[in-house]
């Protein structure tokens, strides 16, 4: 399917118009989209799954396909994605003692599970992020590995939707040479 022409900014958007950087994601070549879904999720599977089940015809409909994918990652393919997971820096809020408690609480929760601590903050109060991280850092660590593995596949998730719908969104001047540098998270 050819990549639709770019919409013009100052037209208004139908509903039935996908955003821009989904148009762009549905008329790259796989690879390309593959490449720029890895931005999304680590996942090689995830990624070629998303990249092979193009196009999308609405972002709801991509967010609906990232889940069932997502759903169906096995613990290899979680764990390839983690790999690619940064510790994402906080507000600088707190002062020395909150920070070196929070680093202190990573260090023990990738001591205890061997990789790093997720939490999607895409619906926090960045003044709370801090106090909701520490909160979840502690009752976290007092999970089984098994308890845990699901909750870090569900943070993993969450943090993904909140990525595609990004890349979904797309600036109106995207090229396709430039999906995946525009969107990094």
């Amino acid at each position: 399917m050819p990549a639709r022409p770019p919409r013009d900014p100052g037209a208004p958007l139908s509903s039935d118009t996908p955003p821009e950087g989904l148009s762009l994601l549905n008329g790259v070549p796989a690879a390309d989209a593959e490449t720029a879904l890895l931005t999304c999720c680590g996942s090689h599977r995830w990624a070629r799954r998303m990249a092979t089940h193009r196009p999308y015809p609405t972002v709801e409909a991509l967010l609906a396909a990232a889940d069932e994918a997502a759903y169906d990652l096995a613990p290899a393919d979680v764990a390839e994605a983690l790999l690619g997971e940064d510790t994402t820096p906080l507000p600088d809020r707190g002062g020395l003692a909150v920070h070196t408690a929070l680093r202190a609480a990573h260090a023990a929760y990738e001591a205890k599970f061997g990789h790093v601590f997720v939490i999607a903050l895409d619906a926090a109060d960045p003044a709370a992020a801090l106090d909701q991280t520490m909160a979840s850092l502690r009752t976290r660590l007092g999970h089984d590995a098994d308890h845990e593995s699901a909750v870090t596949a569900e943070q993993l998730r969450r943090i993904t939707r909140a990525r595609l719908l990004r890349l979904a969104a797309g600036p109106g001047t995207l090229r396709p040479s430039a999906l995946v540098d525009a969107h990094r998270p």
